[in-house]
Order: structure tokens, then C-alpha cells, then sequence
């Protein structure tokens, strides 16, 4: 199967779907002038006030417009024409100075054209990519000297427990696949009516940690996170923070961030 073909008129089919949703609440976005990052994404970047960041496999851009509104100097990408459509709309009717690229992650550097001080890459990007160190080796011709990689994900290990408790070894860790799934609704609950299909690839954290570090990379952390941010298990609960296990039943890695700087 061609994954690439695939995955991208999937993602274009849910473009639609993903705007008019309440789960993004783009008109919300453009009225308010809040940001939608996680707090925790904000701590460990740090301030980038006038620091220029590139944020790939950004969707409808609405975490690129939220460093935009936190100072930084913005440009998205991703593969899906219809949704950086949607992120240039979005951002010329909030009023937010930013530049959006329509390109595979793996054409990043060429399609880009320059060098960044910040490359962000969101929640759920990487399950999309079949070769890590390809990946990799892009972010690091993005980079400016000094520069950094922020990245933060859904935790593998969360993927290989039941759905239920989270608690019983259900699938295979080291399942690399490609896995093709055909899913009739997208993560906001909207339905979708043609382009079913995605092919997925899963990734250890060692596969990720030794991909940036064999890119030249120095990794600075890795923080493991107790919470996500959907009822990843039946037993899961939101208070207020993310969705999290109850109380004093014991704790799993649920999403994780890394941050890797380029050399002087």
C-alpha cells in the first residue's frame, strides 16, 4: 500500500470534519487569543519571543498560531493541502502573522528553504512516519546552531494495554507494523464519508531517543508524563489537568515530551 497516498486523503477528508468540530472550536480560537498548547509544552520550550519556529505535521496550525501568539516567528507544514488552506484562513482571520507550507515532513528542509532556532513537532505525529531516522536527519537540517527539537507524544507503552483498565499486556510493543486501519469516525466524533483508510507505524521510545541522537542531536530530557489527553482507558478521569488513572491505582507513562539541541 502506498502510505503516503493514503494517509494524506484521509487527513483531507477529516479537514472538513475538524473545523467545524467542537473539539478544535477554531472560530473560538480566532475570538479569543488563547493558546492551545499544553502547559507542559510551554514550561519546557521556554520563552520564544522573537525566536523563529517550525512546527511540522501541523494540521489546521492551531498550535502554530498559539507560539505565534506567544512571540514566536511561525511557519507549519504538512502534507494536506486542505488543512494548510485552513491554517492560512485561520490565521489572516485572527490576525496572526505566520507561514504555512504544504509539504511531506520528509521534503521539509528543501519545501522550508531555511533554518530555525525551535522545530516543534505536535501530539500524535510520528505514528504517520515510517522512518524515524529519516525524520530525524530532516529536523536536524532545520536547525539552526544551538537551536533545538521539542517534541511531545502519546507514550508507546499506553498502546500495548487493554482499553478497558489499562492494566493487561493486550498487543505487541515491538509491532513496528505498517498497521492499516479502516475507521468510519476521526478523533472529534465527526463521520467520515469516504477515505477511510490510514496506515500507522509504531515507534519505541529507544527507537525515537537513538533516532535524534544518531542525527547529531544532544538530548537534553525525556519526561515521562502520568496524564494524556483523552479517556485513552475506560478507567481514565479528567481533572482538569488531563485524563489520568484513579487515585492511588499505580501510575503509567502516558505521553512523554523530548528536547534535543543541534551543536554550536
Amino acid at each position: 500500500m502506498d502510505y503516503l497516498t493514503t494517509n494524506r486523503a484521509n487527513w483531507n477528508a477529516r479537514v472538513p470534519i475538524h473545523v467545524a468540530s467542537d473539539f478544535y472550536d477554531v472560530e473560538g480560537f480566532k475570538a479569543s487569543g488563547r493558546s492551545v498548547l499544553r502547559p507542559f509544552e510551554v514550561a519546557e520550550v521556554g520563552d520564544v519571543s522573537g525566536r523563529r519556529l517550525a512546527h511540522l505535521q501541523c494540521h489546521l496550525g492551531l498550535d502554530t498560531l498559539s507560539w505565534a501568539r506567544l512571540g514566536a516567528e511561525v511557519t507549519g507544514l504538512d502534507f494536506s493541502s486542505d488543512a494548510i488552506h485552513q491554517a492560512r484562513r485561520i490565521a489572516a482571520e485572527g490576525g496572526i502573522r505566520a507561514r504555512f507550507v504544504t509539504a511531506d515532513v520528509y521534503d521539509a528542509a528543501e519545501a522550508l528553504g531555511e533554518t530555525f532556532d525551535i522545530v516543534y513537532t505536535g501530539i500524535g505525529a510520528l505514528v504517520w512516519l515510517p522512518d524515524l531516522t529519516r525524520w530525524a536527519e530532516t529536523v536536524a537540517a532545520l536547525l539552526n546552531p544551538d537551536g533545538f527539537l521539542y517534541l511531545a507524544e502519546f507514550h508507546p507503552f499506553a498502546d500495548i494495554l487493554d482499553d478497558e483498565t489499562g492494566t493487561k499486556v493486550t498487543h505487541d510493543y515491538f509491532a513496528s507494523g505498517p498497521h492499516v486501519w479502516d475507521e468510519p469516525y476521526t478523533y472529534t466524533g465527526g463521520e467520515l464519508t469516504e477515505h477511510r483508510t490510514s496506515v500507522q507505524f509504531q515507534h519505541g521510545l529507544g527507537e525515537v531517543v537513538s533516532a535524534v541522537a544518531a542525527a547529531g542531536l544532544r538530548v537534553e530530557f525525556v519526561h515521562e508524563h502520568d496524564h494524556t489527553l483523552f479517556r485513552r482507558y475506560a478507567t481514565l478521569s479528567n481533572d482538569g489537568t488531563g485524563y489520568r488513572l484513579p487515585e492511588g491505582a499505580p501510575k503509567i507513562p502516558l505521553m512523554y515530551s523530548l528536547r534535543a539541541a543541534a551543536p554550536a
